[in-house]
């Protein structure tokens, strides 16, 4: 038994989909936590219009009865707001000319997929690409996700984001529950409200100045046992599954886990937790490591840093060139956000807590919730005293 996801739609058809495969039955899901979801990915000062028009509304084509999912492949539409709007430049089956000179893009943004993609698939409109590839794909990504992390709930597994830094300003990290809580609810995903007015400002500033900015957000998961994932084979190392996961994310530029890129400049004795019993259970008095070793979680909270690069689009276009006049130009300009990264937190739990339900679900097996619920527990309570009880 395994769990897999595809999504189809782009930023200004008719909509988006995913269809989740694979979910254990019986796992308790509510329209609320779609929408929570959705709403905390639509968040975020420096956000682009877009963001306050767009509504999210969700439609359950099948896999769901009466609260509970039934184990069949969960369907799940999202209606684009806009889309009549679009509805002759985007129209499936015949585009009308006017609509598609107007809505043509054919000046590629630098950084963005619009020139590799035109290459890769001979598209002269490069509208034909920036519709997929565009950040409003991860919308559908985010339904999958929160169906992974109800999942994860059920299991006493919790998987939470907070953003760290945006533009270069940082914010402090979370420590207790309740400072999780509140960077859940934030604007911004910070933890601390005092941290967020120097981040409002830089925003401002580089909304003013035509520029965009990215950052920095971290992603815990808490309440894994040790020893999910594998050493045994290179694709089934839980620290490589969740760093392919993050950065398929539009922007992620790097990741990293615990100590991260400064474990290079120290020695193994200021890297590696040392290991203790307490209570009659193994412990680590520190977390470098970022909860993985191996390849698979030690018990300790998995931490992953994300880094996002600025969004591509800017009011001050970059140089570019333009594939229809064949001259140089300013690359293409499309209604879009200062700063993603509070969106892009959410969307970093979401493929976290997606790629840990897939180890999951592939270790422990179930076709019922209350079956893999069983596996998991008995593996967690043997874990905790593993080799020390007589």
């Amino acid at each position: 038994m395994s769990l897999r996801f595809l999504t189809s739609g782009e930023s200004h058809g008719r909509g988006l989909l995913v269809v989740v495969d694979g979910l254990p039955a019986g796992l308790p899901v509510s329209p609320e936590h779609l929408e929570l979801a959705l709403a905390r990915r639509r968040r975020g000062f420096g956000r682009g219009g877009r963001a306050s028009v767009e509504r999210d509304e969700t439609v359950v084509w099948g896999g769901l009865r009466d609260g509970r999912t039934t184990g069949g492949p969960v369907g799940i539409s999202i209606a684009n707001t806009e889309r009549e709007l679009w509805d002759e430049a985007m129209n499936p089956w015949a585009i009308n000319a006017e609509a598609a000179r107007t809505r043509a893009v054919t000046a590629p943004r630098p950084g963005h997929a619009d020139l590799p993609g035109g290459v890769k698939f001979g598209h002269d409109d490069m509208r034909d690409v920036l519709e997929r590839a565009s950040a409003r794909s991860t919308a559908p990504r985010t339904v999958a996700g929160v169906l992974a992390a109800r999942m994860l709930e059920e299991l006493g597994v919790s998987v939470r984001g907070a953003v760290e830094s945006v533009g270069g300003v940082k914010a402090r990290m979370p420590e207790r529950s309740e400072d999780w809580a509140r960077a859940s609810m934030s604007e911004l995903g910070a933890a601390f409200a005092e941290d967020e007015e120097a981040m409002r400002e830089r925003i401002v500033r580089a909304d003013t100045e035509g520029d965009s900015l990215g950052g920095v957000f971290v992603v815990s998961v808490a309440g894994l046992p040790p020893g999910v994932g594998s050493f045994t084979e290179w694709d089934r190392r839980l620290d490589g599954l969740l760093g392919q996961a993050l950065l398929s994310i539009p922007g992620i530029k790097g990741i990293e886990f615990g100590l991260g890129f400064d474990a290079a400049d120290l020695p193994g004795s200021e890297v590696h937790d040392p290991i203790v019993v307490d209570g009659g259970r193994w412990t680590r008095p520190t977390n470098r490591s970022g909860g993985i070793e191996g390849g698979m979680s030690n018990g300790g909270e998995i931490i992953i840093r994300a880094a996002m690069k600025p969004i591509p689009t800017m009011k001050r276009g970059l140089p570019s060139y333009d594939l229809v006049s064949r001259s140089p130009c300013e690359g293409h300009v499309e209604r879009s956000d200062v700063c993603a990264v509070p969106s892009a937190c959410v969307v970093g739990e979401a493929m976290a807590a997606w790629t840990v339900a897939c180890a999951v679900v592939e270790q422990f097996g179930g076709d019922r919730m209350d079956d893999l619920a069983q596996r998991f527990m008995l593996y967690r309570r043997r874990a905790e005293g593993w080799n020390l009880r007589a």
